[in-house]
């Protein structure tokens, strides 16, 4: 099995642990780009940033991040690389029909966790949580 990339590792760390979702869109972009321009992580990329929108209080912004986001994570299986997507989806469309429900009165913004339920992925997620990773490994 492939090892997780460090910046996949870091982009968990800062969804679940910092909720920084601005850095989120910094890491997940930089490991987008390099490989490939999966639609996988332009997805969770994608959510991260619509979460950022309604932080900032840019609903329109955050409704169609957030739709961009679910229709690009759909189809892949329920579990893949050591997350429940399965569950992330679903936080994330009920967050969406809240999201749209309120643009004229928005709610306060709260969290979305990614279920990690690799124990390798866990495991390195929580080393990490002690700082920031200065190098990557090579794949």
């Amino acid at each position: 099995m492939r090892p997780y990339d460090p910046l996949y590792i870091a982009f968990l760390r800062e969804f679940n642990v910092n909720r920084d979702y601005y850095e989120c869109h910094e890491v997940m972009e930089t490991l987008w780009l390099e490989e490939g321009r999966k639609p996988f992580y332009q997805g969770l990329l994608q959510i991260a940033v619509g979460l950022y929108h309604h932080q900032n209080a840019n609903v329109s912004g955050a409704v169609k991040l957030m739709e961009s986001g679910i229709a690009k994570l759909q189809g892949y299986p329920d579990m893949l690389l050591g997350i429940n997507l399965a569950l992330l989806l679903r936080d994330a469309e009920a967050y969406l029909i809240k999201l749209r429900n309120n643009r004229e009165r928005p709610f306060e913004p709260y969290p979305l966790d990614i279920r990690i339920v690799g124990e390798e992925l866990a495991g390195r997620v929580s080393q990490l949580q002690a700082g920031p990773e200065t190098d990557r490994e090579e794949s």
